[in-house]
């Protein structure tokens, strides 16, 4: 068989191996279940099946059986929800499995309410944390648990641009330089360390540059926002902004250019960040720095940050030292996302020799031997079920290479990088 039959086959094992949520559950109750995860339970797996349903590549009652049990329970909703998980994360999947006008109206109506409610607090949460001149924590803005994750909502949702806008004008403030014991830093410098709590490790903080907790989430809604004509007062000032902080920080190696994860007050008083690059990952790394510089240099028109961002994809793609720190085969730091990010930086480049990279990265997900790191994906009893760390994310991206993108019901916006 050649790759993409390769990656049909292994995503199809996957999907069967999540076929049924009674089945799965009860493999998987000693290591926890959260029906309404799109990181780690059922929200994700119905993602899985909705976008085989939706390019005839499964059943359609596969992915209603797993909507099914995501929704089980009262929709969570308020401060403890966010794009990965309650009502956000619920509203993400029904309008991905909507093939048709008018199919899951009602719950996605009353999804909204919970939604518009719970970014509006959030929003004025932050507002009022700004005007005391306090520093944010990084579930305020992020991508997982943060208002670009709900920015990225909106975005799928392709409704409610007034609460779109009501975000971009609150990153657009959150980049703004803030002055802190006479240092000036940039706005979404984080009190805190980058597990998000306190550290004495990090007595003074620290700026987080990732795709998945840092600057990368608002660099990344507001670009995509951009390309879709959606902006606000000083938008495309600020993703200058935040361009011209990591282009202060690109470092550049012997196998190209790469970006620190966070940068420390020590980083910033020595002009020096930690030793690099690191894995090359969605979350924190090259590649989730490369695609939201892309989206950047897109919305921005401009080839040359463009073309440089592709090229820092390419060297780190074909670095065997980058790629030897990937162990996994995750969407957030393993092989299935740095092929898929590969794969959709390849579709918008302007650089070539992206899409040769691509069976290599491929190569880790479709070798089911034993002992390989899919192996445990696709043993009944393996490990994470997810979208973010797990199987069905795995297999999302096995699907993506198969079938090509764009995708079908949007999952991947969830991330985003599309």
């Amino acid at each position: 068989m050649n790759l993409r039959e390769n990656a049909r086959v292994a995503a199809d094992t996957i999907a069967e191996r999540l076929a049924a949520p009674q089945e799965v559950r009860a493999l998987h109750h000693r290591q926890g279940w959260w029906p309404q995860s799109l990181a780690h339970g059922a929200v994700g797996v119905a993602l899985l099946h909705i976008e085989r349903a939706r390019t005839d590549q499964g059943p359609w009652q596969r992915a209603h059986d797993w909507l099914a049990c995501a929704a089980a329970e009262p929709a969570v909703g308020g401060a403890d929800s966010h794009l990965y998980y309650g009502a956000p994360a619920l509203a993400f999947a029904l309008h991905a499995a909507a093939d048709r006008p008018g199919r899951y109206a009602r719950a996605l109506n009353t999804l909204d309410q919970y939604v518009t409610t719970a970014i509006r607090d959030r929003l004025v949460s932050a507002h009022t944390r700004m005007d005391r001149g306090e520093m944010p924590a990084l579930a305020e803005f992020d991508t997982i648990r943060g208002l670009s994750g709900m920015g990225a909502l909106l975005l799928h949702r392709d409704r409610h641009t007034d609460v779109l806008r009501e975000i971009l004008t609150y990153l657009v403030r959150l980049t703004e330089p803030v002055e802190h014991d006479g240092e000036l830093l940039p706005g979404w410098w984080s009190h805190l360390a980058p597990s998000g709590k306190t550290s004495p490790d990090y007595p003074d903080g620290h700026a987080n540059n990732g795709a998945a907790h840092g600057i990368g989430g608002p660099l990344a809604v507001l670009s995509l926002a951009a390309r879709r004509g959606i902006t606000v007062d000083g938008h495309l000032d600020t993703i200058n902004r935040i361009l011209a902080w990591l282009d202060h920080w690109e470092q550049e190696g012997p196998a190209g250019p790469w970006w620190p994860y966070w940068i420390t007050r020590e980083h910033m008083r020595s002009d020096t960040p930690g030793p690099g690059p690191s894995r090359p990952s969605w979350c924190y790394g090259t590649a989730g720095f490369a695609r939201t510089q892309q989206l950047a240099a897109l919305a921005l028109n401009d080839p040359v940050r463009q073309r440089t961002a592709e090229t820092a994809l390419l060297r780190a793609m074909t670095d065997p030292g980058q790629l030897a720190a990937t162990v996994d085969v995750s969407l957030c730091h393993g092989f299935a996302g740095l092929a898929h990010i590969t794969q959709l930086v390849a579709a918008d480049a302007l650089t070539p020799g992206l899409t040769e990279c691509l069976p290599r990265l491929l190569a880790p997900i479709t070798d089911t031997e034993p002992g390989t790191p899919a192996d445990s994906l696709l043993t009944p009893s393996g490990g994470d079920i997810g979208l973010l760390e797990g199987a069905a994310g795995t297999a999302l991206a096995l699907h993506a290479f198969h079938t090509g993108p764009p995708s079908a019901s949007g999952w991947d916006t969830c991330f985003l990088t599309n």
